[in-house]
């Protein structure tokens, strides 16, 4: 219960958060948004598991999920998707 509550007030907050936002980073934030919720699945998934070798490969798994969300986020916020070039370029 105390993980739906957080993920409805991330939920909410990222809502207000996107007001005075670019597209751009609107983008961002759900792709930050809808990687984690599905780390966060991948540990929940690893805590119900009996086994230790699967528990910590769904944990690393949870890891990779969030840090390529992370990247592609950065990557949203810092290039231009239509020339692919750095912004300021």
């Amino acid at each position: 219960m105390k993980k739906i509550f957080a993920v409805a007030v991330a939920t909410g907050l990222l809502s207000l958060a996107a007001c005075n936002t670019s597209p751009r980073e609107q983008a961002a934030d759900k792709i930050e948004s809808n990687t984690e919720a599905v780390a966060d699945n991948l540990e929940d998934a690893a805590d119900a598991t009996g086994n230790e070798a699967a528990e910590a490969t769904l944990e690393n798994k949870a890891d990779a999920v969030r840090a390529t969300g992370q990247n592609q986020a950065d990557d949203m916020r810092t290039n231009d998707a239509d020339t692919n070039l750095s912004n300021g370029i």
